[in-house]
């Protein structure tokens, strides 16, 4: 009886590139001696398929590697039976990855063979086998590591260059910093512009109009990085580099470096105490600002806001306004890339008093403890709510795995012109409500009930849900609800006042939608104080 066909996958990897361009490398072996296995195993009825799956110049700590993800879409494609290797370790040296590995196979009834370690994973002895040949391979994959760094800190140690982003003004020649003349005097050209300055925002300014980039640097795969305009964090980085005054950073610890310094120390110094001077400066200032948002908006290209104001006529005007616009760079703006400070805070006030019904007084507390982020965009705010162990809300940071495990609410919001209409306006009679204690029962009911139910679509925001979900189960349009939920911001006062039948003569929901101001006092002083 012919035996069933085993279609077989031959998998090979090699940690490094070194010896891969040579016309038999270590993947060429592994391939050979996989193949000469599954040939004495024809009886069997194993047959190789024509593909090949190699990573070449890839670590085995990760499973992310090319040709093995793709090995891993064959075998879910039903296309592979049974996977081949020269050694364990060439597959994975994780125990972790590797119980992904087997639990993926099993799922798909696929085998899997080493052909230099002779083990059966059907029996407990097998199994147990495999293991301690995996730990062992991922005891050596910690100790390579281990090595690999100790290596690093004492070549660091003796002050020697060890490889990563070579600095602007200097090249890499066998492994030591060599000064580039013409590099070095741009080096000077900024450190000096710098304490000219003071700041970091003019000297970026100065640099963006003369259209200085970044230093261009080729990698090892032959793809090019940098040649960019410069950032404020890269710029600040850049002028505390401390490889300019001759010097190597490990770990916080400081070592003389063999290569030349660019910047004398009293320079270099003067650098950084105009720095520590002016972080100080920031922080105080950001204590006693009347800005609640500080570090915390964003428009919608990831740009940073930060407070600016003007005066006209001696009234202070207030906004935020996009870090692309300040650096001269608008094109690379969010589609809002300036706000009045008042109304955005005043969305951000009403949601929190809604959200911390019990906190009284100074907000600068919970916008600090319960909000990590804030988006402008065109028709809405996003608030990233802050996650439980969060070490620093508010500080805006973005990083991924704490961003993916946050909440992140949309509030209804749209920008008002800037310019105002010239003359005077003066508002028909019929639209200013007079207060009375009159009003029509049914018009009472449907703005509390338009209260209340603003009042539920914001709960189901804020627990994750989105306006298309409510719109949906309302059978209404996004557009009506985005307006509609202005009213979950209604004063409770106010509300009150509406259940004692304290509401204003010919008020109505339309009404609310339209003219309903957004502070709550503004909203009382209109329409309960002279009653």
């Amino acid at each position: 009886m012919k035996p069933k066909t085993v279609r077989c996958a031959i998998y090979t990897r090699k940690s490094t590139e070194h010896n891969l361009d040579l016309e038999f490398n270590s993947l060429h072996a592994q391939r050979e001696a996989c193949e000469a296995y599954i040939k004495s195993q024809l009886h069997e009825g194993w047959q190789l398929i024509p593909d090949a799956y190699d990573d070449g110049g890839i670590s085995g700590a990760s499973l992310d590697r090319p040709d093995l993800q793709r090995l891993l879409g064959d075998i879910a494609a039903g296309r592979v039976d049974n996977v081949v290797v020269y050694k364990v370790d060439r597959l994975t040296r994780s125990l972790t990855d590797f119980a992904k590995l087997v639990e993926l196979f099993d799922r798909h009834g696929v085998s899997f063979v080493s052909v230099t370690q002779s083990f059966n994973t059907t029996t407990s002895m097998g199994r147990l086998t495999l293991n301690v040949l995996l730990s062992f391979a991922q005891f050596e994959r910690e100790v390579i590591g281990e090595r690999v760094k100790d290596k690093i800190a004492a070549s660091k140690k003796k002050g020697l260059f060890m490889g990563g982003n070579i600095p602007l003004g200097y090249t890499n020649k066998d492994k030591k910093l060599v000064i580039v003349p013409e590099e070095a005097e741009r080096v000077r050209w900024m450190f000096q512009r710098y304490l000219e300055f003071g700041s970091i925002g003019r000297l970026l300014e100065e640099m963006n109009r003369l259209a200085m980039k970044t230093k261009v640097q080729t990698l090892a795969s032959g793809r090019k990085r940098g040649g960019v305009a410069y950032g404020v964090g890269a710029l600040a980085y850049f002028l505390k580099n401390r490889c300019y005054v001759g010097e190597i950073l490990h770990q916080g610890q400081i070592y003389p470096g063999e290569h030349q310094p660019i910047i004398d120390r009293a320079t270099f110094d003067a650098v950084q105490a105009s720095f520590l001077a002016n972080t100080v400066t920031r922080k105080s200032t950001a204590k006693a600002s009347s800005f609640l948002l500080t570090g915390l908006m964003f428009d919608s290209a990831g740009n940073r806001m930060t407070p600016s104001h003007s005066r006209k006529k001696g009234v202070r005007y207030r906004y935020y306004i996009s870090q692309a616009v300040l650096q001269s760079r608008k094109g690379q703006a969010g589609k809002v890339f300036r706000v009045p400070a008042p109304d955005i805070e005043a969305v951000i006030e009403t949601f929190l008093r809604h959200r911390c019904r019990h906190h009284q007084g100074d907000l600068r507390s919970p916008i600090e403890a319960e909000i990590a982020k804030i988006t402008v965009q065109p028709d809405s705010i996003g608030v990233e709510l802050a996650a439980a162990g969060d070490s620093a809300a508010g500080s805006g940071s973005d990083d991924g795995q704490t961003s993916q495990s946050r909440q992140i609410v949309s509030l209804p919001w749209s920008k008002k012109p800037f310019r105002a209409n010239k003359g005077v306006v003066a508002a028909p009679a019929s639209t200013v409500p007079t207060l009375g204690r009159e009003g029509d029962p049914r018009a009472k009911e449907a703005v509390l009930t338009a209260i209340g139910k603003a009042r539920g679509w914001l709960d189901h925001l804020m627990m994750g849900g989105t306006l298309r979900e409510v719109a949906k189960q309302e059978a209404c349009t996004e557009r009506h609800v985005r307006a509609m939920i202005q009213l979950a911001f209604v004063s409770p006062r106010l509300a009150q006042a509406i259940i004692d039948d304290a509401m204003p003569a010919g008020l109505t929901v339309t009404r609310m939608v339209q003219a309903l101001p957004q502070v709550w006092g503004e909203q009382e002083r209109l329409h309960l104080l002279s009653a």
